[in-house]
């Protein structure tokens, strides 16, 4: 008897996935690989590039003043007074901790940067995607990128579609 039960249960669940299934038509796309394919995304690294550049060499630049000022105060150590080496240090440190504060700003404005320059290209995927979506009648469109949590993905792949509506070759 209980094996009945549980082989009409698991019938049950079958035939109203099968409805579900039928009632809903639903795709997938790799949304990274469409992302990385548009131009904007070519242009938006071309100048993510460029200020990483200048944050780079505004570093350097900063960073070789201080290595030489170091220099400098440890050949003068043997000759200053205790009070003089003190402050000297106390200098040191305090653009030691200057550098490391332009750093962090620097890696924080680069991830505004990229983020600011991200979003309306994710947003023109994302419309057109849902305009594909929509005029091939899917309900749903499943991001199969790896790691997004997609396992299996039989279904229709959007991928040349979105990229015609985009204009990507």
């Amino acid at each position: 008897m209980k094996l009945f039960k549980n082989l009409l249960l698991t019938s049950v669940l079958i035939l109203g996935a099968m409805t579900v299934n039928a009632q809903s038509k639903v795709a997938h796309i790799n949304t990274d690989e469409l992302v990385a394919a548009m131009p904007e995304t070519k242009q938006m690294q071309e100048e993510l590039k460029k200020v990483v550049q200048a944050y780079d060499a505004d570093f350097k630049e900063q960073s070789t003043a201080l290595q030489t000022k170091m220099q400098k105060y440890d050949k003068e150590a043997p000759t200053q007074t205790d009070a003089e080496n003190q402050k000297r240090l106390q200098e040191v440190q305090d653009a030691q901790r200057k550098l490391q504060m332009y750093q962090q700003t620097a890696r924080e404005e680069l991830q505004k940067k990229e983020f600011d320059l991200y979003k309306p290209i994710a947003e023109r995927a994302q419309k057109a995607i849902d305009a594909v979506a929509a005029a091939k009648g899917f309900d749903y469109v499943i991001d199969s990128t790896p790691g997004k949590g997609l396992v299996v993905f039989k279904g229709t792949d959007l991928m040349a579609d979105v990229k015609t509506n985009l204009g990507i070759k």
